[in-house]
């Protein structure tokens, strides 16, 4: 067996959504699960990401307010062009 390559905390917050989509290769996959078996932090991390996944999952549109629907498509500009500035 040989060893694989450390996975750190910083990588699964940055590749959970592939992992969670079952979207990762194999060696990617089991980095990522050998991980989660020496990081309680990142075990917790990866249930709460699963959480609201199924929570927001079963909103739909009119289940958010008006004027909360329209701060968040503020925030999202905002952070979009925050994104797309240069520096």
């Amino acid at each position: 067996m040989t060893q694989t390559e450390d996975i750190t905390c910083g990588e699964i917050v940055e590749i959970v959504t592939h992992y969670l989509e079952g979207a990762l290769h194999s060696r990617d996959r089991h980095r990522f699960e050998q991980h989660l078996v020496q990081c309680e932090g990142c075990v917790n991390y990866v249930d709460q990401m699963r959480m609201t996944i199924a929570l927001t999952g079963r909103l739909s549109e009119e289940d958010v307010a008006p004027e909360v629907q329209a701060a968040l498509v503020e925030a999202f500009r905002g952070w979009r062009r925050g994104r797309d500035s240069p520096g």
